[in-house]
């Protein structure tokens, strides 16, 4: 299975990664494919043709699990 996630990167904007696995407490670095910032546009330090990126844990200060699109459809039954 596939995750969306959010990395809060140390004095920097947060990056979307996908990832295959979430990432283990054991693990020395994170690494993620698509790096992307929230609105959809290139982060501007990394090129533009690299499509998979890998950051250290030092470099990280938390990590978010984005929802996937099958959570976010859903239907609830409060009554707008």
């Amino acid at each position: 299975m596939s995750y969306r996630i959010q990395v809060h990167l140390a004095n920097d904007d947060p990056v979307i990664l996908d990832v295959d696995e979430l990432p283990k407490p054991t693990d020395q670095f994170v690494m993620g494919m698509n790096p992307q910032r929230r609105d959809g546009k290139d982060v501007p330090y990394i090129l533009r043709e690299v499509n998979q990126v890998i950051f250290p844990w030092w470099r990280i200060n938390f990590i978010q699990i984005l929802p996937s699109e099958q959570e976010e459809e859903i239907p609830t039954f409060v009554r707008e």
